[in-house]
Formats: C-alpha cells, structure tokens, sequence
C-alpha cells in the first residue's frame, strides 16, 4: 500500500527503504518484501546474530545503534566513557562489517545514533553512516586525517568463524546478550508507544476537523 502511494506520486520502489525491527518476525517479512523488490532498512539492530541473519535474508540495509549501545554498557558497568576505539557500539558494528565483507554479503551496514566524534572517525571506511546535524557541523570544523578503518580488502584476511543462523540459534544467541535482550524490548516498546500516540493525535485531529466542517454547515 504504502510502495502504491509512492508509485503514484512519482517515486520509484527503488528509492524507498521500508524500516522494520530486527525481531526474527521482522527479519522474515522483510525478506519476503526484498523478493518483491521493496527495499528494508532493519533497526533496532544490536547483535551479530541480528545482522547475520538480515544478511542472509538478502536485505538491503541495517542500521545498527552505536550510541544506544553505549548508553546500555556505561549504565550497566556505571563507566562515564570508553575511549573510542573500546568503544563497545563502535566494536559491534566493526564486527558486523568485517563479517559481512569477510563472507561477501551485499546488504549495506549503516552505523547510526551516534554520541560523540569519536565513534564516527572509528568507523569511517563504513558502507553508510547517519549522522546528526550537530555532529556533521562538528565534522566539518574538525582539522586533520581521517584513516579509513572499516575496509573490506582488511576484513578478507581476517580469520572469522561462519556462524550459521536458524531460530533456534537466534533464539539462543539473543538470550545470552544482555544489552540487545534489553535494548530490542526497549526498542519496540518505543515504537508502540509513539504508535499509539501517532493515532491519538490523528484520531482527535479527524474529530477536531469533524467539528469544523459541522461547524461551517
């Protein structure tokens, strides 16, 4: 319905990527969207057992959350900071990439919700990255050499273990990891609220507008 919509006004499917939760249940129905050609962005992304599994569900993209992985670690250890390159969002998404370029998959890794300059410039080299407009203009003020870290010629070196993913596996793997355990539940149960906030504010507009057009009659 919504790839009809775009289609109508214009926009091809080829430019829209349609964001799911990294459930097991999301990660299925997006891969039944890639096959119908409609791009996904997997969120709420937080395990390598995640991102092996959209990997190999032929999805397009995966957005894993840098800095609400930090923000579970320095509250869980009760640390202030970690130095960037210990930084524990910066080495899960280094572990995702160089596993993923290791074993050749297409899908696009995407870091995203960053919390300071640092966790950036550990990772340039990824395929995308989503950065806030504060710490762009950070970027941009910032003078020096950028390294590439993240680099695909590295990772195919690198002696990696392939990990091979059914439910069971993901099942077992996500119970054993606290943080994504935690941060997935916290996750989806954002995405209702502001759901179910999204359809309030619609609901009372329609009535609001209802009464209006009363109102004029």
């Amino acid at each position: 319905e919504l790839i009809a919509q775009y289609k109508a006004a214009g926009v091809g499917r080829d430019r829209v990527l349609i964001k799911i939760a990294s459930t097991w249940e999301g990660i299925r129905a997006a891969e039944i969207l890639e096959k119908e050609g409609i791009h996904c962005n997997l969120t709420l992304l937080f395990g390598l057992h995640q991102a092996i599994a959209c990997a190999e569900a032929g999805i397009t993209l995966i957005s894993p959350f840098v800095g609400r992985i930090l923000d579970w670690y320095k509250k869980d250890t009760g640390r202030d900071s970690y130095p960037a390159a210990e930084d524990p969002g910066v080495l899960s998404v280094t572990k995702i990439y160089n596993y993923y370029k290791k074993f050749g998959y297409k899908t696009e890794v995407m870091g995203a919700s960053f919390r300071n300059l640092g966790e950036i410039t550990e990772l340039a080299g990824s395929d995308l990255l989503t950065i806030s407009p504060s710490l762009l203009a950070e970027l941009q003020a910032t003078v020096g050499e950028l390294p590439r870290k993240l680099d695909p010629a590295k990772a195919a070196s690198l002696s990696i273990e392939k990990i091979s993913i059914d439910k069971a596996s993901y099942d077992k793997m996500h119970a054993a990891d606290r943080m994504a355990t935690d941060k997935l539940d916290e996750g989806i149960k954002g995405f209702t609220k502001a759901l179910e906030d999204l359809e309030k504010l619609l609901a009372d507009r329609l009535v609001r507008l209802e009464g209006e057009v009363v109102a004029s009659h």
